[in-house]
């Protein structure tokens, strides 16, 4: 005969903790995926948002696009950006990604 005979399992012989063991790599990986990716990335937006909510006049700033300029107005959604001298540029808050040091602009 080719194919060995296959018995049935016994009836009684069940797993005592209740087919928890199958689900704890499931929940390990969850675990190990909120500490490596989720957690940090919260930390990350909420300090991006306490910067923003903390611009002011004055500040030296780089938007998201690469531009680094002063903010010259300081609106609820909206900040008006000094980029060279008589360019003026209005964009969102959460436009910003840094702020400079003061005097960074100069040096550039």
């Amino acid at each position: 005969m080719f194919i060995s005979p296959a018995y049935a399992q016994a009836a009684g012989a069940s797993d005592p903790t209740g087919g928890l063991m199958g689900l704890l790599p499931i929940i390990l990986m969850f675990v190990v995926l909120w500490f490596l990716m989720i957690r940090p990335q919260m930390k990350r937006a909420k300090e991006h948002k306490a910067m923003v909510e903390a611009l002011a006049k004055g500040d030296e700033v780089v938007t998201q696009g690469g531009m680094a300029g002063r903010i010259t107005k300081v609106g609820d959604t909206f900040i008006t950006i000094e980029f060279a001298p008589n360019v003026e540029v209005a964009v969102q808050r959460q436009a910003v990604g840094t702020v400079l040091p003061k005097g960074t602009l100069k040096a550039l």
